[in-house]
């Protein structure tokens, strides 16, 4: 890279970084979690304009030596996000003593994948070369009852945080939910893409790494925990962040060439640094932290990618994909919750939180890479995750104005991932 181009570079991250920056700023005003604003801001607007609306102006603002660096640091930013949000996913027992969690957790994961099913099924008799991936039809359909199914644990944290509701009954149930929602979501992703990538071999080798993953992480869990880590984690932090770090980017290497998706390579880390230790928390937060301020070039270069030579959003199939996601997510989970012996406030606040899907890009960007889905349906299906996270508060606030209990604000937890 000559020096010419590397400035050129360096100056469109900083515009990348400003505009992320005014985009969480955006939507923090009008009451949204950031993540909203960056990729309304990195994802859709921007790109649109550069790849859609003007796409004379990329060539020259954006070359191919220029984006291409971009591209990699995006990519980078994201997996180095996706271990805080994998160290996240850890359960208490005392959670899952609570029989309302079995009843909430399969009122939103059932119909989810339910709608996410029908709606594959409904692309596919539409027969729309424009909405249909050239992917397998199982991996077509698995992909989308799991964007269905997925709620942003990250995003819900910190929405929970931000209304004091962390250590309510509602926030509670609906973390440990979306914990293990997303938990299956993700391991279908590794399905879905080893489905894409080579078909019955590609399944075999996607259920081989996630059979012996699991032994890996739970060895790797009881290494870290040791007092020797321990005490070298305590004295050195930021060289053990930095060993973190090319670790999460070399296992989301080795995950790509067996097959697989780079995040599985990160989730594969994050789960195996021990939960609940000090010292190691603080270099997680760290690399998660710098991934989360990457995040947003990935968006921009990822919208950008998607809009060249789109024709844009289908409004028809996106505002399908949101009625669904919206009635099967607070449907579903009011139902399930009633039935699980929650109160009617209760129960319809445990749908609205678990509709929240600010992350489910990840998964549309993995799926778009394997060929499972066309530039017209990801547009589509990033438009539902948008609206589906931004009518979370004010659904809240909705439900909030009638008396019921538990919604006296609660002193808050540390939220050790946030996404603001």
């Amino acid at each position: 890279m000559t020096l010419t181009v590397a400035g050129h570079a360096a100056a469109a991250l900083a515009v990348f970084l400003g505009i992320a920056y005014l985009g969480r700023w955006a939507a923090r005003r009008v009451g949204q979690p950031g993540v909203v604003g960056e990729i309304a801001v990195g994802m859709l607007l921007g790109p649109a304009l550069l790849g859609w609306v003007w796409p004379q102006a990329q060539p020259v603002l954006l070359p191919d030596p220029v984006i291409g660096p971009l591209r990699h640091i995006g990519h980078a930013g994201l997996v180095l996000f996706l271990v805080g949000v994998a160290h996240e996913l850890r359960l208490d027992d005392s959670r899952l003593r609570d029989r309302a969690i079995g009843w909430t957790t399969l009122g939103t994961l059932v119909p989810s994948l339910a709608a996410g099913t029908a709606f594959a099924g409904w692309l596919v008799w539409y027969d729309r070369p424009e909405l249909r991936g050239t992917g397998p039809a199982l991996a077509f359909v698995l992909l989308l009852a799991t964007t269905m199914a997925v709620s942003a644990v990250p995003v819900l944290a910190r929405i929970l945080a931000d209304r004091g509701l962390t250590a309510t009954r509602a926030g509670r149930l609906a973390l440990t939910s979306a914990v293990l929602i997303d938990a299956v979501a993700w391991l279908l992703l590794a399905v879905v893409i080893g489905i894409a990538k080579g078909g019955a071999g590609g399944f075999a080798t996607a259920a081989a790494v996630l059979v012996l993953g699991v032994p890996a992480t739970t060895l790797g869990r009881r290494l870290l925990r040791t007092r020797q880590a321990e005490r070298f984690c305590a004295r050195l932090p930021w060289l053990v962040a930095v060993m973190l770090g090319g670790c999460v980017l070399g296992a989301a290497a080795m995950a790509e060439s067996w097959g697989l998706t780079a995040i599985f390579g990160a989730f594969v880390v994050g789960l195996m640094i021990p939960p609940g230790s000090p010292h190691w928390d603080a270099p997680v937060r760290w690399v998660s932290t710098l991934g989360l301020w990457l995040v947003p070039v990935f968006f921009v270069t990822t919208g950008l990618r998607i809009w060249t030579g789109s024709t844009g959003i289908p409004w028809l199939v996106a505002t399908l994909a949101t009625a669904l996601a919206v009635l099967s997510k607070i449907g579903g989970g009011y139902v399930f919750s009633r039935w699980g012996g929650e109160r009617h406030a209760e129960a319809l606040r445990l749908g609205v939180l678990l509709n929240t899907r600010g992350t489910e890009i990840v998964l549309l960007q993995a799926g778009y890479s394997a060929g499972v889905l066309t530039s017209a349906l990801y547009l589509a299906l990033v438009v539902m995750a948008v609206i589906t996270t931004a009518m979370t508060g004010p659904l809240l606030s909705v439900i909030n104005r009638y008396p019921t209990a538990d919604v006296v604000a609660a002193p808050q937890e540390d939220q050790r991932v946030t996404t603001s």
